[in-house]
């Protein structure tokens, strides 16, 4: 009977999460009964879009998240001892289940921690996002925001593998740099140091056809300015927003923008391409194999410590995706 860490929400966070917002915990875990199986998480991820959930989570739960587990013992037929399996049951180190929630993942693919990234979540919502929300065609523009981040690069390198232009933003000259000389970005730059519009224009003399929104604000209103005839801006999140507490993050002020260019704004939600996970995979899979596509992820040791990790995303503390190994 193993004993397992876990991390509860002890508070719902007032604006920016902070470490008293979390509660490191322990528990017993039984043994797995008929049809059960017992799960020890070996890496677990942080996501930005965990913070909106925090806002509706009760308190003194374990919060959940997407892990990478592998089966410790088996009650279940369609699980052996040994397998890898890709699960949502973080923030924890062991977890009973009975088989739904579960899938296998193979690991001569890719090592297991990508799948928690750019062949799990982050890279599924680039892929569908870009080319069945965004409806990407061959050689056109594409500008992405957070482009330094797990889903923000695969966006643009997948812009670059289809032969388009890539144009990113981040938050440091270093992530910068990095977009245009490992990731293949057209043009880069510093949206905390920089003009954003005068770098669309800089980047994308002649408009873009598809802005990949992840921030808001301010990048969203100079993406509208500069937004080509008939462009499309699939929207995966806001990430300027979701700390606003009772002061909200000022948001564009030229929506008219979408009229006259006939434009078309629209959310979704990573769940929509499930249905094109194996065609994604093996694509993402081959990308990964011929070097057309590479990645970075964040490692931080320890459960303890996801809390730290969780809370770095909104400062920028991590390059591509951000990981927890917990054993």
């Amino acid at each position: 009977m193993p004993v397992s860490k876990e991390i509860h929400l002890k508070s719902i966070p007032a604006g920016m999460p902070v470490a008293d917002n979390f509660e490191l915990v322990e528990t017993s875990i039984p043994d797995p009964g008929d049809g059960e199986v017992l799960v020890q998480n070996l890496y677990m991820s942080v996501d930005p879009y965990m913070r909106g959930r925090m806002r509706f989570a009760t308190t003194g739960e374990v919060l959940m998240g997407a892990a990478i587990g592998r089966v410790v013992a088996s009650g279940n037929p369609d699980y052996s001892e040994g397998d890898y399996v890709e699960n949502g049951f973080g923030w924890r180190e062991y977890f009973i289940a009975n088989g739904r929630g579960l899938r296998k993942v193979d690991e001569s693919l890719v090592p297991l921690s990508a799948y928690l990234g750019v062949m799990g979540m982050p890279g599924l919502t680039a892929y569908g996002g870009l080319l069945v929300t965004g409806e990407m065609k061959d050689g056109e523009t594409v500008f992405v925001s957070a482009a330094s981040g797990a889903v923000g690069n695969v966006v643009g390198q997948i812009a670059k593998i289809k032969g388009g232009i890539a144009i990113g933003s981040a938050g440091s000259d270093e992530k910068v740099a990095q977009l245009t000389s490992e990731f293949g970005f057209d043009h880069a730059f510093n949206y905390k140091t920089a003009n954003p519009l005068k770098e669309l224009r800089k980047g994308a003399p002649e408009g873009i056809d598809i802005y990949f929104e992840n921030v808001g604000g301010t990048q969203l209103e100079a993406a509208l300015t500069h937004m080509r005839a008939y462009g499309r801006i699939p929207i995966c999140g806001m990430i300027a927003h979701y700390n606003d507490d009772k002061t909200p993050t000022p948001g564009p002020r030229n929506l008219t923008e979408t009229i006259y260019k006939f434009l078309t704004l629209k959310g979704f939600v990573v769940s929509a391409f499930e249905e094109m996970r194996p065609e994604f995979q093996k694509d993402m899979s081959d990308w990964i194999k011929s070097g057309q596509l590479k990645y970075h992820e964040t490692v931080i040791e320890g459960i303890e410590n996801a809390p730290q990790a969780f809370m770095g995303l909104f400062t920028g503390a991590n390059q591509g995706k951000m990981i927890v190994k917990l054993a």
